[in-house]
């Protein structure tokens, strides 16, 4: 009952479902979410702990990247998930999609030039 507990709470922040929004279109690193969310790293950060602390998320490490993505291996999760994010319209993180989309393009144009 309380992981149960752990996920409402998860899930009752706007910041934190608008992760699981971001995250409903792949795996993403810390960095991209701070420039989608337009947040401070260590705010970003801490979501993140609450997000996996409930089980929602998983993470892995590539290279100097923690990677992170919704967790998928659980039935009840995985219903949970997808039923959250079909609530959310996309014209509501339209704005954090155009910034990642954004820090994406500016993050390859860096690496290619290096």
């Amino acid at each position: 009952m309380k992981n149960l507990i752990k996920i409402f709470h998860a899930l009752s922040d706007e910041t934190r479902v608008k992760i699981i929004k971001l995250l409903s279109e792949g795996e993403l690193c810390v960095c991209e979410m701070v420039a989608a969310l337009n947040m401070v790293q260590p705010k970003v950060s801490f979501h993140l702990g609450i997000l996996k602390d409930a089980k929602l998320l998983t993470s892995e490490k590539k290279g100097k990247w923690i990677m992170y993505r919704l967790k998928d291996d659980d039935l009840f999760i995985r219903f949970l998930i997808l039923s959250v994010s079909e609530k959310i319209p996309d014209q509501a993180i339209a704005e954090e999609m155009e910034r990642l989309k954004n820090f994406r393009k500016n993050k390859n144009l860096i690496e290619q030039a290096s």
